[in-house]
């Protein structure tokens, strides 16, 4: 039988490939949004906003569940990455609050003033900053370099995080991210000329996302040895790497011959099945090599406790964020491009 150290190990798991396909994709927009140019530039900020404004709210709540899972079923793996991480957590915090407070401002000021265009900066660089330091957090728990008795300062809360491996694997995020906004934006507006525009910075970006992920495997062989043996000394380590690298072409050809629905699906398969590999591969550990979900849990009624809770909440969370997205995004779920008002 399935313990439930395992069962919340899972869905912490999906709860963080969800965040990434949810809340991501609202990120690579933002990274979009920073780098609009030309004259087509008040479009796609128009696009953008209209894309993710009904729904960037509710994304988040796949990162608070992140957040409390890990509070309250393993404190000893919360209370190591947050004490240790606190620098690149805090930047975290700092960058999303700011980047849902900006674009908050911005929706409700004047939109020619030069107000406006400060808040349009500071949502941008938020959501440039925000995804490349979720992917140095998440690098920083996969190499596992929590030293025990730190002699400094540095050494004890900023050189965990300022590696080669984690810094590549933010990133490995950040373009990720930009991948998969670049794909959902395609569905998003029938205008030809965005579209080819996003068309191409979808291919730029998985074709850059493929050469990143290549790194970050090199890098891990010493940077992060347990994550590098299970991808590379397993069988299924090796055919996952021949998937990935099939999708990634697919996911070109599909990008290349317009078929948009399809690239979206590729692209959201792609972030999956790099999430969850990730996590298989890390499995049992939440912060190697001292931590994992048996010895860092809680007692076992906190856990059963949790496990009731979270199923009585999905039942009140899954069918309200459905009747979201179907609300606003009914006609793009099913390939359908909303009309663009540019």
């Amino acid at each position: 039988m399935i313990g439930y150290e395992t069962i919340l190990g899972i869905v912490l798991l999906l709860a963080l490939t969800f965040y990434a396909l949810m809340g991501g994709a609202d990120f690579g927009a933002g990274v979009w949004h920073l780098l609009a140019r030309g004259k087509t530039r008040r479009n796609q900020h128009q696009l953008i906003g209209e894309a993710i404004g009904p729904i960037w709210e509710a994304n988040h709540v796949w990162l608070i569940l992140v957040v409390t899972i890990l509070f309250t079923a393993f404190p000893p793996a919360y209370a190591q990455v947050s004490i240790t991480l606190h620098i690149p957590l805090t930047l975290l915090v700092i960058g999303i609050v700011l980047r849902g407070s900006a674009y908050a401002f911005r929706h409700y000021d004047v939109k020619d003033d030069d107000v406006h265009l400060r808040w349009d900066q500071i949502f941008a660089l938020s959501s440039l900053i925000s995804p490349l330091l979720l992917g140095i957090i998440l690098g920083s728990v996969t190499a596992g370099n929590f030293p025990v008795k730190p002699e400094s300062f540095f050494e004890g809360f900023v050189a965990p995080w300022i590696q080669p491996f984690p810094l590549v694997m933010g990133v490995f995020t950040l373009v990720l991210f930009a991948y998969l906004a670049a794909s959902y934006l395609l569905l998003e507006t029938q205008d030809l000329e965005l579209q080819e525009l996003f068309r191409k910075r979808a291919i730029a970006s998985v074709l850059i996302a493929g050469v990143l992920e290549e790194l970050v495997m090199l890098l891990g062989k010493t940077g992060a040895p347990r994550l590098w043996g299970e991808l590379t000394n397993s069988l299924w380590g090796g055919f996952l790497q021949i998937g990935m690298g099939s999708l990634t072409l697919v996911a070109i050809a599909l990008l290349v011959t317009r078929r948009y629905w399809w690239a979206r699906t590729c692209a959201i398969v792609q972030v999956t099945i790099t999430i969850l590999a990730w996590g298989i591969a890390q499995s049992p550990y939440l912060v190697p090599p001292y931590l994992t979900i048996f010895n860092a849990s809680s007692p076992e009624v906190m856990l059963r406790l949790i496990v009731i809770a979270l199923f009585t909440g999905a039942l009140l969370l899954f069918p309200s964020l459905l009747y979201l997205f179907k609300i606003f995004k009914g006609g793009t779920l099913f390939g359908v491009p909303k009309k663009s008002d540019g």
